[in-house]
C-alpha cells in the first residue's frame, strides 16, 4: 500500500486546492453566515464544482461517474477542509452515495446515482436521535401497512437536511432501542406529509437540521436493503463516511497549522519574531509530527476502501483514523488559539474557524469514546 498520491490523484489534489482557495476560501463561509443564507452554501459554486466531475468521483461509469476512488475523493474533501468550504459534497455524494451503492436495487442505483453525478439530487442521512451519537439506540420505528410502512420518530443534527431532496431514514422495524437487529433504511423525500423540518444554526457555520417524522407513509419499493438487516450495511456507510470526514478535517488542521506557523514567524513581540522563542517550536514541532501521522493514516484508510477491505477491517481503520484525527485537530486548533493571543480569540481573526469546526467535528459521526471503543470491540479487546 503506498502512503503517497500517485500522478492522476496529485492533479486531482493541485485541482481542488486552485479552486477551492480561489473560489471557496473562509471569507466566503464568513459571508454565508453573516447573510444568514437559507441555504448555507454557494449553488453557483456547486454547480461549478459539479462541472469539475466532483460529484461522480466514486460512483461507477455504469451510472454516469468517474469511478475514481475515495482517494480521489479523500483529496478533494481534504482540500475543501482547507478553507472550511460549505457544500453538499459530504453528505450527497459521501452518506447518500454510499448508502445507494451498497444497499440499493439496481433499479435504485440507475435511477438516483446519476442525478448525484449530475447534481440535481441532494441526499442527507437521519441517523441521530440524541447528543451523542449511537446508531443500534434507533427508536424512530417503521409499522407496516397495506401500501407500505408508516414512519414515526425524531432524528437530531442530520447534516444538510434542510436541503436535501431525499432523506435515508434509519428506522426500527423490530427488536428493541440498543439492537444491531431490526433496523432498516428507507428512502424518503423530503416534501412528503409528515415531515417537519427545522435548520440548526451551528457554531461552525455548519448547516444541521432536526427533523420530526409524523406517520409519513412510503412504499416498500422504497426500502435500501433488507427488511430488519439494515445495521450491516449502515454500519459500512458510516465507516466510509468517518474516514471521508476524516480526510476532511485534515485539510482543515493542516491550514491552521501553517497559519500559525506563518504567524509566529511574522509577529514580533519583544523585539523578536515568535517563532525564535523555543517553546514554541517544541509545541509546532509536536503539532507538526502528529499531522504526518494523520496523513498516514487517512491515506491508508481511504486506500482501505478502494481495496474493497472486509467490514472489520474498514471499522478499524474508520474508528482509528477518526478518534486519531479528531484529537489531532484539537490539539492543533487550541495551540492555533493561544498562539495567535489575544487576536485569535475575536471573530476578526479567521483561525477561530477552525477551531468552532475542531468542536463539531469531534462529536459528528462518533466522539473519541465512542470509536476507542469501537476499535476496541473490532480487534476483540
Amino acid at each position: 500500500m503506498a502512503l503517497t498520491l500517485n500522478e492522476e490523484q496529485q492533479l486531482l489534489s493541485d485541482s481542488a486546492k486552485d479552486f477551492f482557495s480561489k473560489s471557496m476560501p473562509v471569507s466566503l463561509l464568513r459571508e454565508l453566515r453573516d447573510n444568514d443564507n437559507e441555504l448555507g452554501y454557494s449553488e453557483s459554486h456547486w454547480k461549478e464544482m459539479i462541472e469539475l466531475g466532483w460529484g461522480g468521483i466514486v460512483v461507477p461509469e455504469a451510472f454516469g461517474g468517474l469511478d475514481f476512488g475515495y482517494q480521489g475523493l479523500g483529496v478533494v474533501l481534504e482540500e475543501a477542509g482547507r478553507t472550511l468550504a460549505a457544500s453538499p459534497l459530504f453528505t450527497t455524494c459521501v452518506l447518500g452515495g454510499a448508502s445507494l451503492a451498497l444497499a440499493g436495487s439496481e433499479q435504485q442505483k440507475s435511477e438516483l446515482l446519476p442525478l448525484i453525478v449530475s447534481g440535481e439530487l441532494l441526499f442527507a442521512l437521519a441517523i441521530e436521535e440524541s447528543a451523542t451519537h449511537g446508531p443500534k439506540r434507533t427508536k424512530t420505528s417503521a409499522i407496516k401497512i397495506d401500501k407500505g410502512y408508516r414512519i414515526t420518530g425524531d432524528k437530531t443534527f442530520v447534516l444538510d437536511g434542510h436541503i436535501a431532496n431525499k432523506l435515508v431514514v434509519v428506522t426500527r422495524t423490530s427488536g428493541e432501542a440498543g439492537s444491531e437487529e431490526g433496523l432498516t433504511l428507507f428512502l424518503v423525500d423530503r416534501d412528503s406529509s409528515g415531515i417537519e423540518i427545522t435548520q440548526r444554526k451551528m457554531v461552525d457555520s455548519r448547516n444541521a437540521s432536526d427533523i420530526s417524522f409524523r406517520d409519513v407513509e412510503v412504499s416498500s419499493s422504497e426500502m435500501l436493503g433488507t427488511l430488519d438487516q439494515g445495521y450491516s450495511v449502515l454500519d459500512n456507510v458510516l465507516s466510509i463516511a468517518q474516514i471521508c470526514y476524516a480526510s476532511e478535517m485534515l485539510g482543515s488542521m493542516q491550514e491552521a497549522f501553517e497559519r500559525t506557523v506563518e504567524y509566529i514567524k511574522t509577529r514580533v513581540q519583544f523585539d523578536v519574531p515568535l517563532g525564535s522563542f523555543q517553546v514554541l517550536q517544541h509545541r509546532a514541532a509536536k503539532m507538526y509530527v502528529e499531522i504526518d501521522l494523520c496523513k498516514s493514516i487517512v491515506i491508508a484508510a481511504l486506500s482501505a476502501l478502494d481495496d474493497d477491505a472486509n467490514a472489520n477491517e474498514l471499522g478499524q481503520h474508520a474508528s482509528l483514523v477518526k478518534a486519531k484525527v479528531t484529537e489531532t485537530f484539537n490539539l492543533v486548533s487550541s495551540e492555533a488559539i493561544q498562539m495567535h493571543g489575544g487576536i485569535g480569540m475575536t471573530d476578526e481573526e479567521e483561525i477561530g474557524f477552525f477551531l468552532k469546526r475542531a468542536r463539531v467535528a469531534e462529536h459528528t459521526l462518533g466522539d473519541i469514546r465512542y470509536h476507542q471503543n469501537r476499535y476496541g470491540d473490532l480487534i476483540g479487546i
